[in-house]
Order: structure tokens, then sequence, then C-alpha cells
């Protein structure tokens, strides 16, 4: 099966991207071998992620993704606003839609250069004694305040706690954050990738509300967060209750280039 793909980035978080809608594929074809294959930086295309929009009976499309293991996967931020980008120069949607993602419904838009995404809404988190968080915001995350992000080793750190007893089996992504200036620095290690990304959009959304909650703020909130691959906004509302609403993820999104290729 030969078929069109589109490499998108946004801050450095990259994905295959494929139209399902405008081109017929062959569903089975994607098994995890393949699609591993596709995400591979030496043997395929290479990418943090594969993404395809599909069509969907509750809103303007569905985003079906896998992580670079090959295996579907919770809600990746990024992967969200690439693919309302991707919508839009498609022609599926003009500057605003819904999509249906694993974790529910979401909407997005575009305004000058940066692509918004809404997330759902927060309601729980653990607290540990050391001061770390495990905090769900569409895909689990661990959340550990250091003093430079920089200097600390994340994969030794992130390894000890992704394939800790209690995360071995299921993973989670795990996260170090520092106050920057007026925001956050932050860099993360990705459960499916199983490295250190150069952003994650669920992760940043993560890290703003750990900080809103170790910081007691209340009310509407805006921070930034720089990650590798560059700044990301989240804004939400922080309750009296230690839940969160109205969280949006705000960003740049850049599509690479257009190819073709074919799974066997």
């Amino acid at each position: 099966m030969e078929f069109t793909f589109y490499k998108y980035q946004g801050t450095g978080n990259d994905f295959v991207m494929i139209n399902g809608i405008s081109q017929t594929l062959n569903m089975d074809l994607f098994s995890e071998s393949k699609v591993r294959q596709l995400c591979d930086r030496r043997f395929g295309i290479g990418a943090d992620g594969l993404i395809i929009m599909e069509r969907s009976e509750k809103a303007d499309f569905r985003m079906l993704y896998y992580n670079a293991d090959g295996r579907q996967s919770s809600m990746c931020g990024n992967g969200g606003r690439c693919i309302v980008d991707f919508a839009i120069e498609q022609g599926v949607v003009f500057d605003q839609c819904s999509f249906e993602a694993v974790d529910g419904m979401h909407f997005g838009k575009r305004s000058e250069k940066l692509i918004t995404i809404s997330m759902q809404d927060v309601h729980d988190f653990e607290h540990f004694i050391n001061g770390d968080y495990t905090i769900n915001t569409g895909s689990p995350h661990y959340v550990s305040e250091v003093g430079d992000v920089d200097q600390i080793d994340l994969i030794a750190f992130a390894k000890e706690i992704r394939y800790s007893e209690a995360y071995a089996e299921d993973g989670i992504n795990v996260n170090v954050v520092s106050s920057s200036g007026e925001g956050l620095s932050m860099r993360t290690y990705e459960r499916g990738v199983e490295d250190e990304t150069y952003s994650c959009g669920t992760g940043v959304t993560a890290a703003a509300l750990v900080h809103s909650l170790k910081s007691n703020l209340k009310g509407e909130q805006s921070l930034q967060i720089a990650t590798k691959g560059g700044l990301l906004q989240v804004n939400f509302i922080a309750n009296t209750n230690q839940s969160f609403t109205n969280i949006m993820l705000s960003g740049p999104v850049v599509c690479v280039y257009k190819g073709i290729t074919k799974l066997d």
C-alpha cells in the first residue's frame, strides 16, 4: 500500500501525519512493527509518533495516535496541535475545529502563527512526600521540580521512575521542571519513545498544573514553559477545590515536508 504522508513538528515534537479521510488506508498494515519502522530515525521516516486523521461521527475528525514503539497510546498534546494545523491545511476544516481523541473531545483553532487546543479537565493528582507529583493530563505524568533542568541526568533519573515497580507495566512520562524568569523550563522523558523528547504537550500541561498546586495559585492562570524545542503556553483556571478547568495549550506548529512511502 502506497500512501502520502506529511512530516510535522510542534516545538520539536515530531510526527508522521497521514490523511485517512482523503485516501483509503488498509489499517491492518499498521501493525506495531510497521509503525515502529516508519518512526525509526535510521530505517524509516523518523518521528516521535505517527498520527492518522480519520472520519468521526462525533466531531470534524478523529485523531488516531501511535507512539514510536508502534503501540496506540494516550493523548498527545503537541500531536493534537499538529493535527489541527494538518486538518486546516488539508481543507478538512477552516480555522477552528472539534476533534475526537482517545481521551475524549477537544477543540482546536489556528490564530496567526499559533495552534491552540483544549485539554481535558483535571480533578485528580498524587502528591509524594518528596514534593513530586503524578497527574494525568490525557497521558500520565510524573513531575519533579529541580534546581536546574540542564544539570540533571534526565535519562538515568527518569528510567529509575519509569521502570520502577509502580510504573513498569503501563509506563509513565517523567518531567523535570525548574523556575525560569516569569515562567518554567522543563525536560521530558516519554514512555513509548523511551528517550528524551524535545517537547511534550501533555507534559507541559502537567508541569503548569503542578506549579499551580505547589504555588497555591487560584483563578485564571497563564504560564509560559520553555522546552528544548521552543515555548509553549498553558492557560487554565485553578479552582479552589484543587481541580483545573478551561485548560488550553498553545504554541507553534511547522509542516516540515511531504512525501510518499509504502507498507507491504
